[in-house]
């Protein structure tokens, strides 16, 4: 007779968005409007979920994208944020690398319009998701 062991569990992720942008840069950070968006494969597989983050005290957004696939172990995924500074409009800039959990990175933008995005390396390219239109001019 063969027994065979329980299936392997995924890990799951420790990091709330919140728990993230204070991890990487401090503060207290609250998800803003219009602020979440699910990372999907083409296949259907939940890669993740970016999110929009705000700092009252600084000014600064924060946007993570928090792993739900493979989380524990190190992938590429990338989180990257554009702002609208008086109409001028600035490059994206990103948080990108191998990770086990998050990626995050932050920018100023009191009173200035942001887009913002998510993705990970999965099947052999990026697959990602975002808000590509400004908003939260906050």
């Amino acid at each position: 007779m063969t027994t065979f062991g329980s299936p392997a569990h995924a890990a799951t992720n420790p990091y709330t968005p919140a728990e993230a942008c204070n991890a990487d840069f401090g503060g207290s950070w609250t998800q803003v409007s219009d602020g979440h968006r699910s990372i999907i494969a083409d296949d259907g597989t939940d890669l993740g979920d970016v999110y929009l983050m705000y700092n009252n005290a600084t000014g600064y957004n924060c946007v993570t994208m928090i792993k739900v696939r493979a989380a524990g172990t190190a992938t590429s995924i990338r989180a990257s944020i554009k702002v609208d500074v008086e109409g001028t409009t600035r490059e994206w800039v990103s948080d990108s690398g191998s990770y086990k959990y998050y990626a995050a990175i932050q920018r100023y933008a009191r009173d200035m319009c942001v887009q913002y995005a998510g993705a990970a390396l999965y099947g052999g390219y990026w697959q990602g998701n975002g808000r590509y239109t400004w908003g939260n001019c906050i």
